[in-house]
């Protein structure tokens, strides 16, 4: 195991989710103005940071684990002789290989991200009803 092998799966989308925040951090006066549009637009900017935060934790601990693994590798050859297997190896190995959560928080962050904003959405749709109906009465 002498290198990290970069999950693609997971840096492509963290890196789009990132650039696509940036650009709507650069139009933000178009963005933000009031009305229905300015929710939909922080709804939006909240669903790209909790991607970016649930994805970019998964890169952290996939990363994590592989050095983890590799502390184990101890001629660095890339294989696990009869010397290196240990109780301990063992279990950092099963945790590089399988976590299916991890690999598919692409996917999972998604649903996550978007239930997050919904909820957003609607609350503060709600709550700009409430602030309208009071100031009219």
């Amino acid at each position: 195991m002498n290198e990290i092998s970069i999950p693609y799966h997971l840096i492509l989308p963290f890196i789009i989710s990132f650039i696509i925040l940036g650009i709507i951090f650069y139009y933000r006066k178009r963005m933000f103005k009031k009305g229905k549009r300015k929710w939909f637009s922080v709804c939006i900017c909240i669903f790209l940071i909790f991607y970016i935060l649930i994805v970019g934790s998964a890169i952290y601990l996939d990363i994590s684990s592989e050095l983890n693994l590799q502390k184990f590798d101890l001629n660095r050859d890339g294989f696990f002789s009869k010397n290196e297997i240990t109780k301990e190896q063992k279990i950092a190995a099963i945790k590089v290989t399988s976590d299916i959560g991890r690999n598919f928080s692409f996917i999972s962050g998604l649903f996550v991200s978007f239930i997050i904003s919904l909820a957003i959405f609607f609350s503060g749709l709600f709550l700009k009803k409430i602030k309208v109906i009071t100031s009219n009465a």
